[in-house]
Parts: C-alpha cells; sequence; structure tokens
C-alpha cells in the first residue's frame, strides 16, 4: 500500500543537500524527490522510487520544475531586536567631510544611539519592529536566526531584548535562537571591573534562572574587553549552562582568538585581524568562524577579513547578515553574492556556509541539509541552476519557503493559511 506524505517537492532541476563534511564537498542530485511528513524529511528518493512508494497529487505535491532546492539559510549572527535606525548617521558618512557631516545630525551615534532608543521602549514595541524584520528574512529565505541582546547594558534592559528574543520564537514561523552578549560594551554609569562584576554576578544567573538563551558572547577587542576578562565571563557562562561564542579580531588582536581556541568555543566572529597561525588552531579545535561580508562593506571596514585564508587552513566558516543598526539586511543570498565576488568564496562553499555551517555555529544538528530525519527547513529558488545566487546581485530568487513542513512562503508571498504559531 503506498503511502500519502503531508509535502513532496518534486521535478527539481537541482537539488542541494549541503551534506559532506568539508567545506568543498558538495553534491548535486536530480531527478529526485524529498518526501515530507509532519516536521520532518522521512525520504529522498528517484522519481521512480516515489511512484512505487507515495501518493502524489496536486493536493500534496509541489512542481519543482526548472528550479533549485535547498535547505534553509540560517543566519548564525543577528542583533536582530533594537529600536529606530541610524540611518541619518548612516547617509552621513557615505561622502564628504563624515566629522562635519555627523557633528550636523546633533545626536548620538553610534551604538551608544541604539542603546539610547533600545532601552525606552517597551517589549511590545520591540517585538513589531523585530517581527518585521524577522519576516522580512523568510521572504528571503532564512528559516533560523540567531538573535544577540547587547543593545541594553543593564539587567532589566538586557533580560528585555532576550524575552522579546523568546516571543518572536513563540509567534513567527522561524526559530529564533537567543545569545546574551552583555558584554557588548561598558556602561557609562559604571566602571568596567563593576560591570563585569554585574555581568558575572547578576546577569548571567537571571539568564540562566529563566532559561532566556542558548549562548553567552563577548565581545573581546580594543577597548572592549581583554583576553582575560572574556574568559572570566565565558567560563561564569558555561557554569550556567551558556555555551561560548566571541566577537573577536574586528578592529584589532588581542588574544580573543587565541581564547577560542583553548576554550574550543561554538563559533569566533568578525576575524578580520586574526593571525595566520591562529587559523589552524581554530580548524583543529573545530571552532567556526563567523563571517559578515555585508558588515566590512556597510562600515567600509579598513581590513576586511581574508576568508581565503581561512578556508584553505581547513577552518569550518559561516555565513551570517549581522543584521543591526549598523549592517541593515535581511537577505542571506546578498551575503553570498558579497562572499563570492569580494572574498573569494566559491558559489558552493558559500551556499555551506549559510546552512550546514551555519547551523554548527548555533550548535544545531537537526537542519542545515537536506537529508531524512532532519527538519523539513526548505527553500526553493525560482531560477534553472544553483549558480544564480552568486550571480543575480541584489535579487530575491526565493518563490517558496518551508519551515518545519509547512509551506509558510509561496510564490514570495506569504502562504494563505496562517503562518504563525
Amino acid at each position: 500500500m503506498l503511502l500519502r506524505p503531508d509535502i513532496i517537492i518534486k521535478n527539481a532541476a537541482q537539488i542541494l543537500p549541503c551534506t559532506g563534511e568539508t567545506m568543498q564537498d558538495f553534491q548535486v542530485l536530480k531527478e529526485h524527490a524529498i518526501v515530507i511528513a509532519g516536521q520532518k524529511i522521512i525520504d529522498i528518493c528517484s522519481h521512480q522510487q516515489l511512484q512505487q512508494r507515495y501518493v502524489a497529487d496536486d493536493q500534496n505535491s509541489i512542481d519543482a520544475s526548472g528550479k533549485v532546492v535547498a535547505p534553509g539559510y540560517i543566519d548564525a549572527h543577528t542583533h536582530l531586536v533594537f529600536h529606530g535606525s541610524r540611518v541619518e548617521e548612516y547617509a552621513a558618512k557615505l561622502s564628504g567631510n563624515i566629522e562635519e557631516n555627523l557633528k550636523k545630525l546633533a545626536i548620538t551615534t553610534g551604538p551608544n544611539r541604539t542603546i539610547e532608543l533600545t532601552r525606552d521602549t517597551s517589549e511590545k514595541a520591540l517585538f513589531e519592529q523585530a517581527e518585521k524584520r524577522l519576516l522580512k528574512m523568510l521572504k528571503h529565505g532564512t528559516t533560523t536566526v540567531e538573535s544577540k541582546s547587547g543593545y541594553g547594558l543593564t539587567p532589566e534592559s538586557e533580560l528585555k531584548i532576550l524575552r522579546v528574543g523568546r516571543l518572536l520564537n513563540e509567534h513567527t514561523p522561524l526559530d529564533v535562537v537567543n545569545t546574551f552578549l552583555g558584554a557588548h560594551g561598558i556602561p557609562d554609569h559604571l566602571t568596567k571591573e563593576q560591570y563585569i562584576n554585574e555581568i558575572v554576578d547578576v546577569m548571567i544567573p537571571q539568564v540562566a534562572q529563566h532559561q532566556l538563551a542558548e549562548f553567552c558572547d563577548v565581545w573581546c577587542d580594543e577597548g572592549y574587553f581583554t583576553e582575560l576578562e572574556s574568559e572570566r565571563i565565558l567560563q561564569a557562562g558555561l557554569a550556567h549552562g551558556l555555551l561560548p561564542k566571541i566577537h573577536a579580531d574586528a578592529y584589532s588582536y588581542i588574544g580573543g582568538s587565541d581564547l577560542a581556541a583553548r576554550m574550543k568555543m561554538v563559533s569566533i566572529d568578525h576575524l578580520n585581524y586574526t593571525p595566520d597561525a591562529l587559523m589552524p588552531q581554530l580548524a583543529e579545535a573545530g571552532v567556526v568562524g563567523v563571517l559578515m561580508p555585508a558588515l566590512d562593506f556597510a562600515v567600509a571596514h579598513k581590513k576586511p577579513f581574508d576568508a581565503r585564508k581561512m578556508l584553505d587552513s581547513g577552518m569550518q566558516i559561516a555565513l551570517a547578515t549581522d543584521m543591526c543598526p549598523a549592517c541593515y539586511t535581511s537577505s542571506m543570498s546578498f551575503v553570498i553574492n558579497l562572499a563570492c565576488r569580494l572574498y573569494q568564496f566559491s558559489v558552493e562553499e558559500a551556499i555551506k556556509a549559510a546552512t550546514k555551517m551555519a547551523a554548527k555555529a548555533l550548535h544545531l544538528t537537526d537542519r542545515g541539509t537536506l537529508e531524512v530525519g532532519k527538519m523539513a527547513d526548505i527553500q526553493i529558488w525560482d531560477v534553472p541552476n544553483y549558480k544564480y545566487v552568486a550571480y543575480e546581485l541584489g535579487t530575491n530568487i526565493v518563490e517558496t519557503v518551508i519551515k518545519r513542513g509547512r509551506v509558510v512562503i509561496s510564490k514570495g508571498t506569504f502562504a494563505k493559511e496562517s503562518a504563525f504559531r
């Protein structure tokens, strides 16, 4: 007797499993179908096997003729929850005398501006703004998003940001993974030592008590937190069940990447100033490097990261948008555009970095690839060949998105059936 699954994706020009241990191991399936029951992929089979095993009709089938099927993107580094924007500041930095242009604005600039705005905004307003960003990401094929705190720098506001992340996880189709990043700066009303004590003794215990985050992160850079200070914060997080991540080597090298290798962290993010000699050590320690081409582009970074050296050293690399007020993009495909053209990723490496490796950067083993038993988080691109994802600049090629076995985006718009949980 033939089985009748919930969804069958058939006739695709190409299916991209994104399996294989290395960044370069890339398989393309043709004349295969993906079979979904509930939230999981239950079979990936030839069309001949499909006819022998399953009922496939207009009610449960998606015809992907001439299209590409890939895992949903996983955005492994964002600062999703914040109030307002810094659009005036961004525009002021684009041309002419930057200092004079910023002075004319007569407002606080940089992260402090966002901190001021976010602290004074209600959870409801923060949720509504972040939800709009998140649903734009969904339309661009992203199905799982990491969300960092860090725009509060007080116990009340940091926990507020994390609570909003939890609400987004509960009330939108996407999975939102929270990271506690209280160590994103130093508030004006405390010394650095006082603030570290507050992070370790007050914030981390409260985050853990209320189960508001999976990870603890810290910005280890000149003017922020030293290697030793970062270790103290991250060890406190570990003691409360929060796995360690680190912002490191973004604007200077002060030992953050050494610490990442020594602690065998889940990920190290930015890596602009990471010494060549440390790249093999990070590879050996299994630390995923999270790179953000759109951030380097948006801030015109003076020292763009050297992705090719990292890849050639054997490091596993993930890509992310770094969605934040300084880097406002919803599109992982745009990130792939930049990674390939500006940072010498192959198309295959970039796709794996945005799927399988991004899952690893969030310590997730149930998604990021198209395999039997994995979560049915899938996107369908309206192009005949996967290489178009690097070729079509700034274009949203995503036609269909399936999240946890449900069609949430169809023909580029939200499915008629409610996309919300």
